[in-house]
């Protein structure tokens, strides 16, 4: 399996496409190929910002479409940094959490990130698909683990672009409890290696074959958003991902 930097087309935004295998269709999108302006410039995914709602959905059509999928079937949560997850149902939206599974063929699922971790994971024995948007928060809380779970075990996974430890510095109430649950070599100092992290609940999950797209989207502002860089007024990017029919 490996990861590949696709350059755009006419009307499709380059992603970072992770080769999972041939049931499956998996994009880490970046701030590119997109409809939108000034500080969401240009591929901004995410309603929550000041965007409009309609350079939003334009641009959700355009990620879909790399995936070769329905924009009008694509599902997505309302992220609030929990370990919660749902089985997707097409063009469902807005349920609080921050996991969706599928076995169903054709339903696109999509995790927002600004500095968060995108995480997709492939199922063991079966046919299943789940995206995660794993920050600090729903690292200790056991997002990734949820996720394995609910689709019966990890076979491959690939953890996204997102802040790196270049420039994730954390305070000792997310430090201490990194440590202790990851192991002190994720800090770097006073800053937190959230890619390391994610990895480490993947294999403690049992997943053996993990990838990792090691950008950092502060240091990158030509390639991503950022939360922490940009004050808060950014847009979002993510993992966006389907089960082949």
């Amino acid at each position: 399996m490996t990861i590949i930097r696709e350059p755009a087309e006419t009307g499709v935004p380059p992603v970072f496409r992770w080769q999972a295998g041939d049931a499956y269709a998996v994009a880490f999108s970046t701030r590119l190929g997109g409809v939108s302006e000034g500080a969401f410039a240009s591929l901004n995914l995410g309603r929550m910002t000041a965007d409009e709602a309609e350079r939003v959905e334009e641009n959700r059509r355009r990620l879909c479409d790399v995936v070769g999928a329905d924009a009008s079937r694509l599902t997505l949560n309302r992220q609030v940094h929990s370990a919660t997850l749902y089985r997707a149902h097409a063009g469902r939206r807005g349920e609080p959490g921050d996991g969706l599974w599928t076995d169903e063929p054709g339903v696109p699922m999509f995790a927002l990130t600004a500095d968060c971790v995108p995480v997709a994971v492939t199922a063991l024995g079966r046919t299943a698909l789940a995206v995660l948007h794993a920050g600090w928060r729903g690292l200790l809380d056991g997002i990734v683990d949820a996720g394995v779970t609910a689709i019966g075990g990890g076979r491959s996974a690939c953890v996204g672009p997102a802040i790196g430890p270049c420039c994730y510095e954390v305070g000792p109430e997310v430090a201490e409890p990194f440590a202790a649950r990851f192991g002190e070599d994720v800090l770097h100092g006073r800053n937190l290696d959230l890619w390391t992290a994610t990895e480490r609940a993947l294999r403690e999950a049992g997943v053996d074959d993990v990838e990792r797209v090691d950008l950092c989207m502060s240091c990158h502002a030509e390639l991503f958003f950022s939360h922490r860089r940009d004050d808060g007024v950014t847009g979002r990017q993510g993992v966006v991902g389907v089960v082949v029919g």
